[in-house]
C-alpha cells in the first residue's frame, strides 16, 4: 500500500542509522512493529492481578497425569 506521510526527516534518519536499516521503509516498519508490541504489552500489564486462581489447583499434580 503506497502512502504519503509527512515524517520528521531527522527522526527517520536517526532511526535508520541507529537501527542500521538499509532504507527509510525498514526503519519506519520496525518502529511501527515495536510501537504495536509495546502497546500490546501495556494492555497485558493492566490485566495483572485481575485473574483469580482456584486455591486447590496443583500444576505439579496436573503434570503427573500426562
Amino acid at each position: 500500500m503506497s502512502t504519503n506521510l509527512a515524517l520528521n526527516d531527522e527522526l527517520v534518519e536517526s532511526a535508520k542509522t541507529l537501527g542500521q536499516h538499509r532504507s527509510k521503509k525498514d526503519a519506519v516498519n520496525t518502529a511501527l512493529e515495536e510501537y504495536v508490541r509495546r502497546l500490546n504489552q501495556q494492555a497485558i500489564i493492566k490485566s495483572f492481578g485481575t485473574v483469580e486462581y482456584a486455591p486447590g489447583y496443583s500444576y505439579k499434580q496436573q503434570r503427573r497425569k500426562k
